[in-house]
Order: C-alpha cells, then sequence, then structure tokens
C-alpha cells in the first residue's frame, strides 16, 4: 500500500476533530419548526468538504510552540466557523454559483436566508470564543477574542476594498493595490491569526505572536493567488468552485492586473469591456477570450511565479525567526503547509 503524507493524514484528521466540535456545538433541536430549520441550514456549510486549512495552521503553531492541542481545538473551530458565514456573505455579494462542490446557500434557500444563516453563525463563533474563559481562563480568553476583533475589521475592509473596485468600475489597479486588499482581506484570517493565537494558546509572548505578522501576510497572499489560478485552472470536481468564475464575477486579481498591464491597447479596451459586462451578458466565447489573452501573455505563469516567490518568503522567515523551537512533527509540518499552500488543486 502506498504511504500516506503526513501533512495530508494531518489535514484528514484535523477536518475530523473540527467538524465534530462544530457539529456537536451547533443546535439542533427547538420547539419552533422554522428555528429547527435554521438550525439545519446553519449545518450545510459546516457539512460540507473543504481543507480546514485555518484551523490546522492553529493547531500546529500551538503545538510547535509545545500548547496543548485540545487547549487550541475550539479556537480552531470558531476560526472554521468564521470561515463559514464569511463565505455565506461572500457567495451573495460575488453572486457566486458554486462553494465547495454545492450550489451556493443563496441558491439554495434564497439570499434573505443565507444572510440570517450568516449571520447566525456569526453569533455561534463568538459564543464559542467566549467558552474559552472556562478552558483558557479570563485573560487569554479576552486576548484571543480581541484578536478575532481585529481580524474581523480586517476582512471587512478588504472585503469592501474589492467590492469597491467593482462598484467603482475601476480597472487602472497596481500589484500593490492587489497586495493591499489580498492582505486585508486574505491573509489576516486565512494566516495571520491562526499563527498568532496558536501561539498566544501555547503561552508564546505578543513579541513571538507579532513576528507572524510578515509571515502570515506572504502565505496568505501566496493562497489567494494560487486561489485566482485555481479559479481559471483548475477542475470544478477537485476545486469546488466555478472554473474561470473570477472571470464571470469580473474579479480583479494579479493574473488580469498582469495581463492589462502586459497586452495591446486594443486588447485591454476589449478585456475591460468584457470584464465591465455583468455575470448574465458575458458569453462564454468572451469568457474564452479573456483565457486567451491571458495565455498569450503568460499572465497565470506570472502569478504562480509570484506565489511560489511570497512562499519561500514565508518558508524562510518562518525558518530564521522560529529556529530557537526545537524540531517536532508540528514545527515540520507546518513547514510543509507553507508549500501545500501553492501546490494545492483544491
Amino acid at each position: 500500500m502506498p504511504e500516506i503524507d503526513p501533512l495530508d493524514k494531518f489535514l484528514k484528521e484535523t477536518k475530523e476533530r473540527i467538524d465534530t466540535h462544530i457539529l456537536n456545538f451547533l443546535p439542533q433541536e427547538h420547539e419552533r419548526h422554522e428555528v429547527r430549520r435554521l438550525y439545519e441550514m446553519m449545518r450545510d456549510y459546516p457539512l460540507r468538504s473543504g481543507k480546514r486549512l485555518r484551523p490546522a495552521i492553529c493547531l500546529l503553531i500551538c503545538e510547535a510552540f509545545g500548547g496543548n492541542l485540545r487547549e487550541a481545538l475550539n479556537t480552531a473551530a470558531a476560526l472554521e466557523l468564521l470561515q463559514d458565514w464569511l463565505l455565506i456573505h461572500d457567495d451573495i455579494e460575488d453572486q457566486s454559483d458554486l462553494r465547495r462542490g454545492q450550489p451556493c446557500l443563496h441558491l439554495k434557500y434564497g439570499i434573505p436566508m443565507a444572510i440570517n444563516v450568516g449571520d447566525a453563525l456569526h453569533c455561534k463563533m463568538w459564543e464559542m470564543l467566549h467558552s474559552n474563559a472556562d478552558s483558557l481562563g479570563y485573560e487569554i480568553a479576552f486576548q484571543i477574542l480581541s484578536e478575532f476583533s481585529q481580524l474581523c475589521n480586517q476582512v471587512v475592509e478588504g472585503q469592501h476594498i474589492e467590492l469597491s473596485w467593482v462598484s467603482n468600475n475601476r480597472w487602472n489597479l497596481t500589484e500593490a493595490d492587489y497586495w493591499t486588499m489580498c492582505v486585508q482581506k486574505t491573509a489576516w484570517y486565512t494566516c495571520i491569526t491562526p499563527c498568532r493565537i496558536g501561539a498566544l494558546i501555547a503561552g508564546a509572548t505578543t513579541a513571538d505572536a507579532d513576528q507572524f505578522n510578515d509571515i502570515g501576510m506572504n502565505l496568505g497572499v501566496a493562497f489567494q493567488i494560487q486561489d485566482d489560478v485555481l479559479n481559471l485552472v483548475g477542475e470544478v470536481g477537485r476545486y469546488g468552485k466555478e472554473i474561470a468564475g473570477d472571470i464571470s464575477e469580473g474579479k480583479r486579481t494579479l493574473v488580469l492586473i498582469h495581463l492589462l498591464s502586459s497586452c495591446t491597447k486594443t486588447e485591454a479596451l476589449r478585456v475591460i469591456e468584457i470584464m465591465d459586462k455583468s455575470r448574465e451578458d458575458k458569453t462564454q466565447e468572451e469568457i474564452e477570450d479573456v483565457l486567451r489573452l491571458m495565455g498569450k501573455y503568460k499572465s497565470i505563469q506570472y502569478a504562480q511565479q509570484q506565489s511560489k516567490r511570497l512562499a519561500q518568503n514565508a518558508f524562510t522567515q518562518f525558518t530564521r525567526e522560529f529556529a530557537r523551537l526545537p524540531d517536532s512533527r508540528a514545527k515540520n509540518l507546518f513547514s510543509r503547509l507553507i508549500h501545500f499552500v501553492i501546490e494545492r488543486e483544491y
């Protein structure tokens, strides 16, 4: 039999632990059938497939700093609840079709219901975090709440930046603009905060946690770029979302920014004309025209190179800054996970 990859094994084990923790925490019974229906909807996204990458990062960093994984499990699960309610709202804002291989929640139940389910999971996230006071004590529990507050502020600001680009019909964007948006929208909740709170739960100092800011920025933006690439070249069965959905939705990605800065003026005007159209008005031929130009100017390859560069920066920083940490399973797996971020196909 083929040998099981240790990182794959850890991610599968983490998914099982996190999913069990969340599903045991979410309510199921209520005297009113309408509320019971809400509870069913709240379990929809948590029951779908997914990487559970954010909880895995939190748990690995906690263990690498000598912490107890059981003490971090509740907070790691809260990170996944955060992911679920953010995705529900994000799918509505982007008018997405697929999430984790299934129709988005708002397509299954309607936009008002989906918004309310997202709000309900948001409330449960804070409830789960408050319960840390019993297991971790008030000081660390309050510190974790503060980290989540900072995280939420960063994410909504980053999302607003991206939504504003679409609302204001802005196309003259630079790579620096993309970096700023990605750091706030993606890096904080995908990498920076999971690393920080994992270390803090293990008893690390605030100075130690702060060292993960730059590491998490590089790794988080690398993650987002790889996500953008997979949206263009991935397989629906593996990726779990609509292929070329970013073109349908008019997303400003690094791939697109590179294309607009590399192609001719006539081609750029044509790309913008297509991207400006609503999802409903874009034809498959127009989407393929944009993809063809991305291939012509090697924009996808450029994005892949940038993703690899940023991941390597994160690996170098982690290796240098935390050389003092003893070699351990968790430290080695986190180093492996850095490369998984840019090698993944889902």
